[in-house]
């Protein structure tokens, strides 16, 4: 009987992470999932669940026996604006995974980091080799996850990094449902400026498809993923209104006013959306994908254009459902409160 190749996820059952799993299985990996939020009912059945905070030195330690291969995902995300959970999850929570891989000497623990160590960078296109530069705290705690990975490394137990730009596909929800929102309502659709922005996603199949490369291929290797068709910010947009034949348009906002507005009303809690947020939404970022191509063979199958309208096909779908929901799931599979955000259609 063949053996099956054991793996742990971590935050197994957020969005991202489920796709992985799902994914994992598909391969024939029997897989765990540590999470402090339940699996859906379609995978529940399908794991061994550990309902564990990452912050749990003890229950993580006890989630990684006889695991060879974890993939750690849980992270706290930019729309928790909490520097202190920021800090404990998302940096001393990799490190409770890293030696508890260690100390089981387990085979391969692959990171999912994000774009945001770099901040909004000098130049385009960002390699392996470009110097992170985060930003704000979110990115900062990112970074110094990736570091505790590198110091880590050469210990027993390869570690992989890997970076994706903005996650899509679908049951993609967090701050894309206020956008998605906006459109099925045919609100105006603010884009900083001309919108000509060049803005890479990656759907969330493609990011799964990634990180299991880099786990069975080995190597201490760093790798930033990203779609190798995508487009500006007016130009997705345009293509998702088009398809959505609602009222909905554009309109250029001039980012000198917007802004300063974003980030006082992110301060005061009066926006779901965080400083990362602001920082980015106007500005071009797109990964180089070169090095993840050739080493790993990997190669994206969808396009910026492709990935968001299915996320917002799902919307339409599931959208009383989602609205409805109460059951706590993770930020990105959930509706997010507009706040403030509610009364933009009314200026634009």
């Amino acid at each position: 009987m063949d053996h099956k190749k054991s793996a742990l996820i971590t935050g197994g059952s957020g969005y991202f992470a489920e796709s992985l799993v799902k994914k994992l299985i598909g391969q024939g990996f029997k897989c765990s999932i540590l999470d402090i939020n339940k699996p859906s009912k379609d995978i529940i059945e399908k794991v061994t669940y550990y309902q564990v905070d990452i912050r749990d030195r003890d229950g993580v330690f006890n989630a990684c026996k006889n695991i060879e291969y974890i993939f750690h995902n849980v992270a706290q995300v930019p729309l928790a604006k909490d520097k202190e959970l920021f800090d404990s999850v998302n940096i001393y929570g990799t490190k409770n995974i890293i030696q508890a891989g260690l100390q089981h000497n387990c085979k391969h623990l692959v990171y999912t980091s994000s774009s945001a160590i770099f901040g909004v960078p000098d130049t385009n296109p960002v390699d392996e080799t470009t110097i992170p530069r985060p930003q704000e705290a979110y990115g900062e705690a990112k970074l110094k996850g990736e570091q505790a990975c590198i110091e880590s490394r050469n210990q027993g137990m390869q570690i992989s990094i890997v970076r994706p730009r903005t996650i899509l596909g679908h049951g993609r929800l967090g701050i894309f449902q206020i956008l998605f929102e906006w459109i099925y309502e045919g609100k105006k659709v603010p884009v900083f400026d001309k919108g000509d922005n060049l803005y890479q996603f990656i759907h969330t199949d493609d990011l799964a498809e990634a990180c299991i490369l880099a786990a069975i291929k080995g190597g201490d290797e760093t790798y930033n993923i990203g779609a190798s068709n995508f487009n500006t910010m007016r130009g997705t947009l345009e293509s998702l209104i088009k398809y959505a034949k609602t009222n909905s348009s554009i309109r250029s906002v001039p980012s000198t006013l917007i802004v300063p507005l974003m980030k006082l009303s992110s301060f005061l809690r009066l926006s779901p959306l965080g400083p990362y947020h602001a920082l980015m939404y106007g500005k071009s970022m797109y990964f180089d994908i070169t090095k993840a191509q050739k080493e790993l063979g990997w190669e994206p199958k969808y396009s910026n254009e492709e990935m968001i309208i299915e996320s917002y096909e799902y919307y339409i779908q599931n959208r009383e459902q989602i609205l409805n929901e109460n059951s706590k799931k993770s930020p990105h599979k959930s509706a997010i409160k507009q706040g403030v955000l509610s009364l933009i259609g009314r200026f634009l």
